[in-house]
């Protein structure tokens, strides 16, 4: 079992210890459910009276905080908590499952395929035509992976996941269970006749950057043509959907049940709320913030945080929900 003392922590998150603990710690917990063998973190000073009641023998402070750790127990003053705790999940994070084959004999590898070194593919994956694997690249059992893809070095591929093809991807991506990528844009149109639609080809493919984690069951649809784009270093939820020839810039976060429609583009840093929708066409700018729920119809200045449906500028849109609830009060 891996263990700490609250000093080698410590030393390691270049923090500021105060008090001290003999307790030896073998893992991370909530303030209400640690024991006296495991770290936990106070976040914000209004969670401090929680302290008292906790069996944990140490705790990640912010430089905010005023309470004393009390006898045989320390804190850990951080610049920011939310980082170093982080930093210390990652110190008993648990081993993923092992390979003890690096390529098993159920996969179906083309011959042109070229697969890079320290590769490891599970049992029932497909792997087609020209697809190319950089060195350290790990499909789990049961991903798809079609013609002509590119996959970068050290990306990891959960079981269940399909890659279309054609779809170029980055180093160092994380793709979770059951993620679709490259399945046809959602285009359809009248038919002449008016007695059914017709279907518009989608040739285009999936472009994704480097560092890009995807979430279970989210969808990332190819291009009518050219390429849907996910930028470096993005981090989408599960249940998310980007629509086909969506651009998304860089470090861009989309919270579980948000989706974007057809031809949305969105900057650097924009941040998309659980299950907002965001309508085909639309720009939203670099550093934009959607809350949660809403419903985005035209392009977001840069910077600017907006909310409801149809989505407005956040406190103009809190303003009126404030007149309208002392109107109803008052009828």
């Amino acid at each position: 079992m891996i263990s700490f003392s609250v000093s080698e922590i410590n030393n390691i998150l270049k923090g500021e210890l105060i008090g001290n603990t003999n307790q030896i710690i073998e893992g991370a917990e909530e303030l209400k459910k640690a024991n006296n063998n495991q770290i936990s973190f106070i976040g914000s000073p209004k969670y401090s009276k929680v302290w008292s009641d906790s069996k944990a023998c140490a705790a990640l402070v912010c430089p905010k905080s005023i309470i004393e750790p009390g006898d045989n127990r320390a804190f850990i003053r951080v610049k920011n908590v939310d980082l170093a705790m982080a930093e210390i999940l990652s110190l008993f994070k648990p081993s993923t499952p092992v390979f003890d084959i690096d390529i098993h004999p159920t996969a179906v590898i083309h011959e042109s395929a070229t697969i890079g070194k320290g590769c490891k593919i599970g049992p029932n994956c497909y792997v087609g035509k020209d697809v190319e694997l950089g060195k350290d690249v790990v499909l789990y059992p049961n991903v798809c992976v079609f013609d002509e893809t590119i996959i970068g070095e050290g990306t990891v591929v959960w079981s269940g996941t399909v890659i279309r093809e054609r779809c170029v991807i980055g180093s160092h991506c994380i793709f979770h269970i059951n993620v679709s990528i490259g399945a046809d844009g959602f285009g359809y149109r009248p038919s002449d006749d008016g007695r059914g639609l017709v279907k518009i080809p989608q040739i285009g493919n999936v472009i994704i950057g480097n560092h890009v984690e995807i979430g279970a069951n989210s969808c990332v649809d190819r291009a009518k043509f050219s390429s849907t784009i996910i930028g470096d270093g993005c981090k989408i939820d599960n249940l998310v959907q980007v629509a086909h020839n969506s651009v998304m810039g860089r470090s861009c976060i989309m919270a579980g049940h948000s989706g974007l429609a057809g031809s949305v583009t969105l900057g650097d840093g924009v941040m998309i709320g659980g299950s907002a929708s965001i309508k085909d066409h639309t720009t939203i700018h670099s550093g934009a913030t959607v809350a949660a729920g809403s419903g985005v119809m035209n392009d977001v200045e840069a910077g600017k945080t907006v909310l409801g449906y149809p989505a407005q500028d956040a406190r103009a849109m809190l303003k009126e929900w404030a007149v309208i609830r002392k109107l109803v009060k008052n009828q």
